[in-house]
């Protein structure tokens, strides 16, 4: 029987199956962070309970950590209280953590990938909504609530109803200016944030086997946008290469890569849902709205469609229906968040902006996903660039993609965002944000405005 990459990957990892009902999943890595841990640790405490495989949880820092002075004692009182917990409770169950000041600490979904932790043909599991980016890799990932995160310290399984399975092509070759976050914010455009509701999403087609493994992650990382419960790509030789020598994915690797080259979808398999799109149909995107679904190509204007929530979310943004956002003053910049902050999104920021200075009305955040991003770019002299540009490399965490940390924009002010979301109050109390790619943020913090890359370029 035919089956797809999905349905390969879970029905591997089935350790029990309810007849008409959920099943049991096993879950071969666990990221866990500060924010999403402290109740489930206490639950386990409170019956006498270890964590069942501790060499299977990867333990970080990055939700509401400071990005500036991490070496310092953190002054925010709930902050320092949540990292303090998450130490502690590591130490008492043998889990590694890459706290701050450690060389591999960084945002989770960045870390796993980049330490070679994620692999293909693997479940993982997280207290994070956008697991879904380790799927980049050939891996089923999703996140869990803090019961789940319980459920799975406990007994390195999860209780899961099967998702349906939707495939996703974009055939053609991309534009001057269009990357993989134009792709996804497109795709989310044409199918809503509830288009992928109970499903786990693949996507195929020559647009994304181009991809890089970067740029294949934030494809993966905004499935969680269209109401998917994961998205995933098929490993090749671009993932192979990636993993290649990574810290943790360089032992037996040429026998992993065989087994590896068998993770993909028989030709004959069939999927719930399908849609194809065309790669030459996409331009750069930016959301005018307060969901990632309200998005318009770069040259397009605000629909004027007669809908109640687009009015309240034009009414929230102080934008006007048939208005373009070209030219339009904004305040803030953010690169950074598990959705653009990896050496790639550096360097397309920064290749931009070279010789070029910050506008005088914009404050422009520049946070990389991991040490190990910060000193690459610090090796390139990413941060010579930054600076000569009027802007500053800070250092990693999940920054202004939430408003949970030290991060958040000022109430009534615009941000061109390479984050995730931009529900109201996303990144600050009153903040307007707007999602763009790296390329498109770069053009609003030298102009001070919203502007079509491509004339930059």
């Amino acid at each position: 029987m035919a089956t797809t990459l999905f349905d390969k990957i879970w029905d591997a990892h089935i350790v029990q199956a309810i007849e008409n009902g959920p099943q049991v999943i096993y879950i071969d890595k666990h990221f866990i962070h500060e924010v999403t841990t402290p109740q489930a640790f206490a639950g386990l405490d409170s019956k006498g309970i270890k964590v069942f495989r501790p060499k299977q949880t990867v333990a970080t820092a990055d939700h509401n950590v400071p990005t500036l002075n991490q070496l310092e004692p953190i002054k925010e009182a709930l902050s320092r209280k949540q990292v303090e917990t998450l130490i502690q409770n590591c130490k008492n169950h043998q889990i590694e953590l890459f706290g701050l000041g450690h060389p591999f600490q960084g945002i989770v979904h960045v870390i796993g990938p980049e330490l070679g932790i994620t692999q293909p043909g693997i479940t993982i599991v997280c207290g994070d909504s956008h697991t879904s980016t380790h799927g980049a890799f050939g891996a089923i990932a999703f996140g869990i609530g803090t019961s789940e995160v319980e459920q799975v310290l406990a007994t390195q399984c999860i209780l899961q109803t099967k998702p349906k399975k939707m495939r996703i092509n974009v055939e053609g070759v991309l534009g001057k200016g269009v990357t993989s976050k134009d792709i996804i914010l497109y795709i989310i455009s044409k199918i809503s944030t509830s288009g992928g509701t109970g499903y786990f999403v693949e996507y195929a087609g020559s647009a994304i086997r181009s991809l890089s493994m970067e740029a294949r992650m934030t494809i993966c990382n905004m499935s969680i946008e269209m109401g998917a419960r994961g998205g995933i790509i098929a490993p090749d030789d671009i993932t192979f290469a990636y993993l290649k020598n990574k810290k943790f994915s360089a032992e037996n690797f040429d026998n992993n890569v065989e087994k590896w080259r068998k993770l993909k979808t028989d030709d004959a398999a069939v999927f719930d849902k399908e849609y194809t799109f065309d790669a030459a149909d996409i331009e750069p995107m930016i959301t005018y709205g307060t969901n990632p679904a309200m998005g318009i190509k770069i040259s397009d204007t605000i629909p004027s469609t007669d809908d109640a929530g687009l009015e309240k979310a034009l009414q929230y943004m102080g934008f006007e229906k048939g208005q373009s956002l070209i030219d339009k003053p904004i305040d803030y910049v953010f690169l950074g968040s598990c959705t653009n902050s990896r050496m790639e999104d550096l360097r397309q920021f920064c290749t931009l902006i070279k010789g070029k200075q910050k506008a005088d009305n914009v404050t422009v955040w520049i946070v990389p996903g991991s040490k190990q991003v910060e000193k690459q770019a610090i090796a390139e002299g990413l941060d010579v660039i930054l600076q000569e540009a009027g802007m500053q490399l800070r250092e990693p965490g999940c920054s202004a993609c939430l408003g949970m940390n030290e991060d958040k924009i000022p109430a009534g002010k615009y941000c061109v965002s390479t984050s995730n979301r931009n529900f109201e109050g996303r990144q600050g109390q009153g903040a307007r944000t707007l999602l763009a790619s790296p390329l498109m943020a770069a053009a609003a913090a030298v102009t001070g405005k919203i502007t079509d890359v491509r004339i930059l370029i």
